[in-house]
């Protein structure tokens, strides 16, 4: 095997499939990635048996081959060679010879053999989305996936597919993320499927604002075709709570506030909470928001703020990270905060594009 790649191009390709790479593996070939030179493409090849990155680049190799290399090193490797054409190639004993101007590196290769194969991406039941928009989806959702490994279901977005619209959610028991976009996905049925959180958050890092999204699902596993990126992952298994049943009515007096001073003003009241004294407190009158936070033995800080707000007196607690979250990832002047009552879930709605709802905190 033997090619000749731009360093920024190679560069860009063993990143994409680096992050699927296993860390730490009692399987040593699968701390490598696969490396084929095929007709008129290279094809790097890079998972951890849950997750899969299928990254082509297209020029056309000297010699056709396949090698697997350890990923770390490679990368480390074309990181540090000048901004010239790299030359790549497979010599005796699968030792993989790496060139460029007149610097030289010998790695130690594994055969294809023993490499996972990842499954096929023919399958003709897909949706098309644009990337930009399903990045989007994902990035409204994905920051309130739960991290517990005791509850599984709940590690990664559910995906509902039908042919008139894709919805996606996450939530860790504490807050609640929905996202939906209407489409025409004619070729496809129902569909619910629970994207783990790893394969969701490589999908945020390797979609791009331009092309289109291929989207298709098995019975166990979901494949991502970005065109020149295959993104391959194990679908969580159980049944996600119903999700529904969780979402507050739409409520008459919403605090209409300025995103970017409610988003500040968090951040500097989070400033005193601790992992022993979360909540922030949050005072609703007429036309004013008073954020505070007192912590035993460091301090305290108060903020007031103008809104706009019509409805009953309310002091509420909450989580300050999980008013952040949201409010880093919605791209409006100003949001409708909806509070009922003081042991009454939060709520955040952009029509009917976005519902988030998030669960309040005792004030001590």
């Amino acid at each position: 095997m033997k090619f000749e790649a731009a360093k920024d191009v190679l560069l860009k390709n063993i990143q994409v499939v680096e992050n699927a790479v296993s860390a730490k593996t009692s399987l040593p070939i699968l701390s490598n990635i696969l490396l084929e030179a095929e007709d008129d493409a290279v094809v790097l090849t890079g998972t951890d048996l849950d997750v899969g990155i299928i990254s082509s680049i297209p020029i056309k190799p000297t010699i056709k081959g396949s090698i697997t290399i350890p990923a770390k090193k490679f990368l480390d490797i074309i990181k540090e060679l000048p901004q010239l054409n790299i030359s790549v190639s497979v010599k005796k004993n699968n030792v993989v010879w790496v060139e460029c101007g007149k610097s030289v590196f010998k790695i130690i290769g594994l055969t294809k053999e023993e490499f996972p194969q990842l499954p096929e991406t023919k399958n003709k039941n897909f949706i098309c989305l644009r990337q930009k928009q399903l990045k989007r989806m994902l990035e409204m959702v994905s920051f309130a996936m739960s991290r517990d490994e005791t509850r599984y279901v709940l590690n990664g977005v559910l995906f509902v597919i039908k042919p008139s619209s894709i919805k996606l959610i996450a939530t860790d028991g504490r807050r609640l993320a929905i996202t939906e976009n209407e489409g025409q996905f004619q070729n496809t049925d129902q569909t619910k499927a629970i994207v783990p959180t790893k394969a969701a958050q490589e999908l945020i890092r390797i979609l791009s604002d331009e092309g289109e999204a291929r989207i298709s699902f098995s019975e166990n596993q979901a494949i991502f075709d970005l065109g020149q990126t295959k993104l391959i992952s194990r679908l969580v298994e159980g049944e996600f709570p119903a999700y529904e049943q969780v979402v507050p009515k739409e409520a008459k007096d919403a605090a209409v506030v300025s995103r970017e001073a409610f988003l500040a003003s968090a951040r500097r009241a989070g400033l005193f909470s601790s992992q022993d004294s979360m909540a922030i407190k949050m005072e609703l009158t007429k036309d004013r928001l008073v954020m505070s936070k007192t912590t035993p033995y460091l301090g305290e800080v108060k903020e007031e703020l103008d809104i706009e707000y019509k409805g009953k007196d309310i002091t509420i607690g909450f989580n300050p990270q999980y008013l952040i979250d949201v409010l880093r990832v919605v791209d409006m002047e100003s949001v409708n905060f909806e509070v009922t009552d003081a042991d009454k879930p939060g709520v955040i709605r952009i029509g009917k594009e976005y519902t988030y709802v998030v669960l309040p905190m005792q004030l001590g």
